[in-house]
């Protein structure tokens, strides 16, 4: 359904920072010094070793490169590709172009929270950041070497990094608002009810044009069986369409009080009247009432526990802003980046919080330490590429340029009344994001492009079968299905002989609601978006494709979990003549094999070159050996930046 809060006004940049932290998104929180004229970071050596006793290999990159490469601001150089150097002090400048803002604005954040504390006395000590990760790792069954190993390993989180710049701060919130944190028993009640009670489904037809939504409702409380059609060809809902208008279950007590009434207001069948949510203009038909869940009472305590957690965590992110904007209204703050009068002014300064200085190089640091890795990892393949057109002998031109960012608007359907593309509209679409600009756009994405595609393109061959299949896939027939996915076998087995027994439509959906693990298939009672061919499923394929309306499929092995289907039909083929839309399938075919060629071409650069990573070793393709001369080359070439 329509997500309603998406129609109200973005978060603010204070809220985003604030759900961040709740969130475990990785943010930089320096340990700053207030005792100085400046904000200078401090060490906080050996917080690895305390908090989950990781290798020194984990701590922070800036370390690691200080290691390789000592000297008192760090190494000079950041990596060597096929020879070629990068400079520290460049990354660090292209790390600031692209997020000195967000860091900034972080750190500002970050330290009226930590002056807030100090007014406070509210002291959060090194106990109580292990102990809150060690409770953050048993919610998920694992102990604290392996949740700080798999925030490292999955989202480049390190231990050091999430103890002080995550939990600390969200400790140190946690303080700060425990006064609005209370739960009263209502509250909890509310929230058990919206879990476990009383559900209603219903169907959806949504539409932003009220006349044409006035026409369809008419044909629907006319004859309510066509609602599940009307809902599939007019709802402009794209998620419920594909499934005949299919919301999950509505609970109560969601926030939505209106959606809410009138959904469990409505009987079986019946049509309701048209009502607005967000942007949208909406008529529900009711499918089914479904009864409270009631959980075993001894599971009670347990779950009013966790449900009084959540919604301490909720209320928690609610007063971050309240806290937020106390701290800001009672602050002086000058934020120089970017503002050139400033900079003349507080020359080296980033921003000045209450008399105390952010400098640039501590934001080019924090800056580097948060996006380095990421920003190196492009620099290091953007150098790769134009070693690449060098020995090929080619360029890349503006105009070529210029018609790359031309093809992109008309791909993603920015096309002016006469047909063209819509550069101006896309380019600003581009760079509605704060803090970008043109030339960041071109060279971060823009050219990258063009190169590669100059390296590749007599690489890509299109054949008649390969415009035949992307027909099929788009505007072929699609299998209507209900889907029961299960994850073991031994379950699988039992469902199907219960369907089998008793091979109705209703109950196969019913067990699809008890028994699936899907959340979507579960939910709606089976029904699932149509299957096309040549979607990527081929096993899920070749048995829908296979069925006959009525009929249902075996057990069918997927990526480690079983499926059941049952055949509803299949509906027509959008397009009938090929030769209609084969020259745009042509242009689709070569963008999305030219792409996977290019990524093939990218791998291959990076597999034959010689790459000495010294913010990330792991990235470094040489031997130990070359590893080791290359180090000695950086420390005899150092330069003090």
């Amino acid at each position: 359904m329509p997500n309603v809060q998406q129609s109200r006004a973005q978060q603010s940049r204070a809220q985003q920072f604030f759900a961040a932290t709740l969130t475990a998104t990785c943010l930089c929180f320096p340990a700053f010094s207030l005792t100085q004229g400046t904000l200078e970071a401090q060490d906080r050596t050996g917080a690895t070793s305390r908090l989950s006793g990781a290798p020194a290999s984990a701590r922070s990159s800036i370390k690691d490169s200080e290691q390789a490469t000592p000297s008192e601001s760090g190494p000079a150089i950041v990596a060597l590709v096929n020879g070629q150097k990068i400079v520290l002090q460049d990354l660090a400048n292209l790390c600031v172009l692209r997020h000195g803002e967000e860091v900034l604005e972080n750190m500002v954040n970050r330290y009226l929270i930590l002056q807030a504390c100090q007014e406070r006395k509210i002291e959060i000590k090194q106990k109580d950041v292990d102990d809150e990760i060690a409770r953050i790792a048993s919610k998920f069954n694992l102990s604290v070497q392996m949740y700080l190993k798999l925030l490292e390993n999955e989202r480049d989180i390190r231990p050091e990094y999430y103890a002080s710049d995550i939990v600390w701060p969200m400790l140190a919130l946690r303080e700060l608002s425990k006064d609005m944190l209370k739960v009263s028993p209502q509250d909890i009640d509310r929230a058990f009810q919206s879990e476990f009670g009383p559900k209603v489904q219903v169907r959806m037809i949504a539409t932003k044009d009220s006349a044409k939504l006035q026409q369809v409702h008419q044909q629907a409380t006319a004859n309510p069986e066509l609602f599940k059609t009307l809902a599939r060809e007019h709802s402009e809902d794209p998620a419920s369409a594909s499934v005949e208008g299919l919301l999950p279950p509505i609970r109560m007590n969601t926030g939505e009080d209106e959606l809410e009434r009138i959904a469990f207001a409505l009987q079986p069948g019946q049509v309701s009247e048209i009502f607005k949510v967000g942007d949208l203009n909406v008529t529900l038909q009711c499918v089914r009432h479904m009864p409270p869940a009631n959980p075993p009472a001894a599971q009670l305590a347990e779950i009013q526990g966790r449900i009084k957690s959540e919604l301490e965590e909720q209320k928690l992110r609610e007063s971050a802003e309240t806290i937020y904007t106390e701290l800001r209204n009672r602050s002086q703050i000058v934020t120089v980046l970017g503002q050139s009068q400033l900079q003349q002014q507080y020359p080296g300064i980033a921003a000045v919080i209450n008399g105390q200085s952010v400098t640039m190089e501590i934001l080019e640091k924090e800056c580097v330490k948060r996006f380095g890795n990421k920003i190196l990892e492009g620099e290091i393949n953007r150098k790769l590429v134009e070693d690449a057109l060098t020995k090929s002998g080619q360029a890349v031109t503006q105009a070529e340029v210029d018609q790359e960012i031309r093809n992109t608007a008309l791909f993603y359907g920015y096309i002016n009344a006469d047909g063209t593309p819509d550069v101006q509209r896309w380019v600003a679409d581009v760079l509605s994001d704060k803090g970008k600009t043109i030339e960041m756009y071109v060279r971060d994405a823009v050219w990258p492009t063009v190169a590669l595609k100059k390296l590749c393109a007599d690489q890509v061959q299109i054949t008649e079968e390969d415009v035949r299949m992307a027909f099929e896939a788009n505007f072929g027939q699609r299998a209507e299905i209900l889907a029961i996915v299960m994850s073991n076998q031994r379950t699988a087995q039992e469902v199907w002989e219960m369907a089998r027994g008793r091979n109705t439509e209703q109950f196969f959906g019913e067990l699809a609601n008890q028994y699936s693990v899907e959340p979507s298939s579960r939910a709606n009672f089976g029904k699932v978006p149509p299957l096309r061919k040549h979607g990527g499923q081929a096993s899920l394929e070749k048995a829908a494709f296979g069925l006959k309306p009525g009929e249902m499929s075996g057990i069918i092995e997927v990526g480690g979990q079983y499926v059941i289907l049952r055949s509803q039909g299949f509906t027509d083929p959008v397009v009938q003549d090929i030769n209609a839309v084969k020259e745009d399938l042509v242009k689709e075919i070569r963008e999305k094999k030219l792409a996977k060629q290019m990524d093939s071409m990218m791998a291959k650069l990076s597999a034959d070159a010689q790459i000495t990573n010294i913010l990330n070793p792991k990235k470094s393709r040489v031997g130990n050996a070359e590893m080791q001369a290359s180090l000695d080359e950086l420390k005899k070439s150092e330069v003090k930046r």
